[in-house]
């Protein structure tokens, strides 16, 4: 796996996560690298590699996610002909593949239960049997596993196997959120934003201006890394003026155009009210317009709907997650984002 990445940081928390995984590296040990999207665990599973005793054989990668359950087996495994359905041919799978290097199983806590138990076999005996096949095969393979997940949580929800946890978690590197590399974000942009204005042939880079450092040091980065990365690519290409880059798209799909709802139609600007006005004293909701309102309730329930929209992003648009990070019930965040339209936008 050639790659042209780089594990890129100056923060404390970060560069402890790197040592811990730089001396874990030389142990022909497990290791479990747990964090959230976008933290580059696979980058931190090729450095472990390319540290090891073993970084010169097979750096095998496997997303555990990306296939059906059906075919995990076989494809960690391998297959003998007409072992099912589909099966013309004998297949290795990714323990041979890997055979001599390291294998890494990204999104590990998706993995079945029946494979879990097969990879316990492999991990704890060294030994794999293709499916269809009663012969065992020797099999010299260091796994390195990632995780988003808390795998405890899972195994006391009988979701993981226990006796694997205790075998794959010889070390755990646990990286660390962008939002807590503070120091991070302005070097990371500036490499990015460096070699995407290379890509697009400018003479030199720019830098950014006040408003730009401003958005993406203030900003949370719930997509970490990979998500900053994008943001300041697009940023860069868009820039057609001179002087610094001073403009940030963090949403892509901000628009006043943009559809609304299940059905795809873009609902449109919602017609002058011909009701009374509310008495003196009584409370009156009212609901964001995405038209540009002048009045102060429309200015606030504009800025109360990006509110709750970015804390749902930001906890991944589980309600009871958001209602705690706003200082909210669960009941109250409801009532809001039903106020303002957004219970679709919850999943």
């Amino acid at each position: 796996m050639e790659r042209t990445s780089q594990v890129i940081g100056q923060s404390g928390a970060f560069l402890d996560a790197l040592e811990r995984a730089s001396r874990a590296a030389a142990l022909d040990r497990p290791v479990l690298v747990i964090g959230e999207r976008g933290t580059g665990k696979e980058l931190v599973a090729e450095r472990l590699h390319r540290l090891s005793p073993r970084w010169d054989q097979p750096l095998v990668v496997m997303n555990c996610a990306a296939l059906p359950e059906t075919l995990i087996e076989a494809e960690l495994f391998g297959h003998e002909a007409g072992a099912f359905t589909g099966a013309t041919k004998a297949r290795t799978g990714r323990f041979e593949e890997a055979d001599g290097g390291t294998l890494f199983l990204d999104e590990l806590g998706t993995l079945s239960m029946g494979a879990q138990e097969r990879l316990l076999r492999a991990v704890e005996y060294g030994e794999i049997t293709r499916i269809g096949s009663s012969r065992p095969l020797r099999v010299d393979v260091r796994i390195v596993a990632a995780t988003n997940e808390h795998l405890p949580d899972k195994v006391d929800a009988h979701e993981f196997r226990a006796d694997l946890l205790d075998r794959l978690s010889f070390e755990v590197v646990t990286l660390p959120p962008l939002r807590s590399r503070q120091s991070d974000i302005m070097v990371l942009a500036d490499h990015f934003a460096r070699r995407m204005a290379a890509e697009l042939g400018w003479d030199r880079w720019v830098g950014f201006g006040p408003a730009a450092t401003e958005q993406l040091t203030k900003y949370r980065w719930p997509g970490n890394v990979r998500e900053l990365r994008n943001v300041v690519e697009r940023a860069v290409y868009r820039w057609d003026a001179d002087g610094p880059v001073d403009h940030i798209d963090i949403d892509p799909f901000a628009s006043p155009y943009r559809p609304q709802g299940r059905g795809g139609a873009t609902v449109a600007p919602p017609a002058k009210s011909t009701a009374p006005a509310a008495a003196e004293g009584q409370d009156e909701e009212v609901v964001a317009c995405n038209v540009g309102p002048s009045d102060f309730k429309s200015r606030v329930a504009l800025f109360e709907r990006d509110l709750l929209s970015r804390a749902l992003a930001e906890n991944r648009f589980n309600q009871r997650q958001t209602a705690e990070a706003l200082g909210l019930s669960y009941d109250q965040l409801r009532h809001a984002l039903r106020r303002h339209d957004l219970i679709g936008a919850t999943g």
